[in-house]
């Protein structure tokens, strides 16, 4: 569990420190990057797992920006 939690706590801190622009823009690049297919195995297996990262930063940005506005609808 440990384990879990450290984690849990470098990607609270990655996110923080990246912007949804910025993940977004970083994710896009990765995209396209693979789409060419001439990066050698170890290479797109990299770029894979950090775009798999910079995912789950914008889809928490967007979550929290979706609990913001449903909040800011409500009161």
């Amino acid at each position: 569990m440990p384990k879990k939690s450290a984690v849990s706590a470098e990607h609270n801190h990655e996110s923080d420190a990246v912007s949804f622009e910025e993940a977004y823009r970083e994710l896009t690049d990765i995209v396209a990057t693979l789409e060419r297919g001439d990066l050698a195995l170890e290479q797109a297996l990299e770029l894979h797992a950090r775009g798999q990262r910079l995912v789950v930063i914008c889809s928490t940005q967007l979550e929290q920006a979706e609990l913001k506005i449903k909040k800011l609808g409500v009161e």
